[in-house]
C-alpha cells in the first residue's frame, strides 16, 4: 500500500446469543487517519450502534446484539510510510467482562 491509499476496515461480529451493552474497540496502526471522524447513531442492517472516532482507536457501542453474523465497516487513509503494528479488535461485554474476544494484530507496511 502507498500513502493517500483509502481502505475500507471490515469488522465481523458473530454471536451465538443475544447480548446486550456491549463494548467494540478496533485499535488502529498509527498511519492510519479515519475519513469520517464524526461521532454518531447509526443503524445498519438491523444492528443499531453508536460509533465514536478517537486518536488511537474507533468504539462501537451496542444496547443489544442479536445472535448472527453483522459486518461494520469504515474508512481509513493512509497518511505516513513505514512499518506499523495495527491494534487488536477487543469485543466485551460492558456488565459481564469475563466475556471477551479479540483480534490477531497485524504488520503493516506502507511503501513511498
Amino acid at each position: 500500500m502507498n500513502i493517500g491509499d483509502l481502505l475500507t476496515v471490515r469488522l465481523i461480529i458473530s454471536t451465538k446469543e443475544d447480548m446486550e451493552f456491549v463494548h467494540l474497540k478496533d485499535m488502529r496502526a498509527s498511519c492510519f487517519e479515519p475519513v469520517d471522524v464524526l461521532s454518531a447513531y447509526q443503524y445498519k442492517d438491523n444492528l443499531g450502534f453508536y460509533k465514536s472516532t478517537k486518536d488511537a482507536a474507533t468504539h462501537f457501542f451496542f444496547d443489544k446484539i442479536n445472535k448472527g453474523t453483522y459486518v461494520l465497516e469504515y474508512d481509513v487513509r493512509v497518511n505516513n510510510k513505514g512499518n506499523f503494528s495495527n491494534g487488536i479488535t477487543t469485543i466485551q461485554s460492558m456488565y459481564a467482562p469475563e466475556f471477551t474476544s479479540h483480534s490477531n494484530g497485524i504488520q503493516v507496511k506502507v511503501q513511498n
